[in-house]
């Protein structure tokens, strides 16, 4: 009676351990052990066992696999949340370099407007070499194109027959007249000639017929023409000849003079007398022409820079935030590289320009609030550069501007090679690591798993075994019982 009673305590005290096993091992999470290979084998085994052994092995693995799984989970969260806030920075900093190239270029500077006294002179355009400054001009003459007009006859009638050489310069075309050609069909062959030096040809029926006319396609006196007969031409060709080599408009160059200073033009269109400004004439008279540096571009860029500094500042506090409320942490919240960010970035910020007459951010009216974030008094911007200005274009652009400063941190802190883009290599190295890990860890719950699936099978064997030896040794002990009453009966 012993042997079963102990045997059937063994059964027991078994079945508190697994029950107690399982219970403690509930709290894990496991990838793994949701998915328990040889289930079907597990199934006949509770049989053997009266145990929900599916259950129990998901409960183990569970337990085993939950620790370095959360790590694995935790460290991979950890390092894709500060990635992103990683790229976040660098996008911060693309559109803050946008508006540090517009700051610190030239042309942001180099930008003129140009007013005539007398608007009926023409216009003025500039280029950024022009300089700033009043000048007196006065045209007296414009350029002009030649013009010549042969004599009239009927749009029928023919001239003989010959050549009429054209030149301009140095270049010059021979035309054929034949015998049949008509004004029209001479104006034709001249505007159709190959190598045309610079005329055209056109036809005007006035009142006494049609009338050739020769018009030089350039203005100047360099661009005058004239027109002889071949040798062996008629005498109409000739003719024709000497009445187009008579210019009706001669050709003349724009006659001016720029503070009393002469200056011709081969065209209406004056450039290089005055560095960096064209003059586009279209009439003659006397008039003051006033070149100033227009500082729409400049102001124009500051602001640019301010709203992309503000958008920089706004992400950089967004990353770096805490809310005791909700006890949410900014992803890069105490990141050392952030910090070193910010820390550079301000410190230029605050920094004095000795090249510059305004010396700093703040008296050009640029200060930062509480928040971080910058704010341009527009009253103080605009009379500084109404007043001087060069001292903002040094402010910002100088060999040691702010901008120009503050362009050379982004860069670096974006490159390729950067701060930025090493930290987010780096993780990236991290999550590759961590993605091995998870391949390693899913291998060992498998085979453990499956060294579970191999103790149970074992176990429903030993159960099944000492059941049934349980059963036989009850049914003799029964029979011993019975056949003793008996005798004793």
């Amino acid at each position: 009676m012993s042997s079963i009673s102990s045997v059937g305590s063994t059964s027991s005290a078994l079945s508190s351990a697994i029950s107690g096993s399982s219970s403690a091992s509930t709290s894990g999470t496991s990838s793994s052990g949701s998915n328990i290979s040889g289930t079907g084998l597990l199934s006949s085994l509770g049989l053997g066992t009266g145990l929900d052994v599916n259950a129990i092995i998901t409960a183990l693995v569970n337990a085993q696999e939950a620790g370095p799984q959360a790590q694995i989970t935790n460290q991979t969260n950890l390092d894709d949340n500060k990635i992103a806030g990683l790229t976040a920075l660098q996008t911060s900093l693309s559109g803050l370099q946008s508006a540090l190239n517009e700051l610190t270029s030239s042309t942001t500077y180099s930008t003129y407007t140009t007013t005539l006294s007398n608007t009926s002179l023409g216009t003025a355009s500039t280029l950024p070499d022009a300089s700033p400054g009043a000048y007196d001009i006065n045209v007296t003459q414009l350029a002009t194109a030649q013009k010549s007009v042969s004599t009239a006859q009927a749009s029928t009638a023919t001239v003989g027959t010959g050549t009429l050489n054209i030149t301009v310069g140095s270049k010059s075309v021979s035309v054929s007249v034949g015998a049949t050609d008509t004004l029209s069909a001479i104006a034709a062959n001249i505007n159709n000639a190959s190598g045309n030096p610079g005329v055209t040809a056109t036809i005007v029926s006035g009142v006494n017929g049609n009338q050739l006319v020769l018009t030089s396609t350039s203005t100047g006196t360099a661009n005058a023409f004239s027109v002889s007969a071949g040798s062996g031409s008629s005498s109409g060709v000739s003719s024709l000849a000497s009445a187009l080599n008579t210019p009706s408009t001669a050709a003349t160059n724009a006659q001016l003079t720029i503070d009393g200073i002469s200056v011709s033009s081969a065209n209406n269109s004056v450039s290089g007398a005055l560095t960096g400004v064209t003059l586009n004439l279209t009439s003659t008279g006397s008039s003051q022409l006033t070149v100033a540096q227009s500082t729409t571009p400049i102001s124009t860029a500051v602001n640019d820079f301010v709203s992309a500094y503000n958008t920089y500042a706004t992400t950089v506090s967004q990353l770096d935030s805490y809310d005791s409320t909700t006890k949410v942490a900014g992803v890069l919240l105490g990141d050392a590289t952030l910090s070193a960010v910010q820390s550079q970035i301000s410190n230029v910020l605050g920094s004095n320009v000795s090249a510059s007459s305004i010396g700093n951010l703040a008296s050009l009216g640029i200060t930062r609030n509480a928040d971080g974030t910058l704010t341009s008094n527009p009253t103080t911007l605009a009379n500084t550069l109404a007043s001087n200005p060069s001292s903002v274009q040094q402010l910002f652009s100088g060999t040691n501007g702010v901008a120009t400063q503050l362009s050379s941190l982004v860069t670096s802190f974006n490159s390729s090679s950067g701060v930025l883009q090493s930290r987010i290599n780096n993780l990236n190295s991290d999550l590759t690591n961590q993605s091995t890990q998870q391949t390693a860890l899913n291998a060992r719950m498998a085979v453990y798993q499956q060294q579970l699936v191999q103790q149970y099978t074992s176990l429903s064997t030993l159960m099944s075994s000492l059941n049934n030896t349980s059963s036989y040794l009850t049914q003799a002990m029964n029979a011993l019982t019975g056949t003793s009453s008996s005798s004793k009966g």
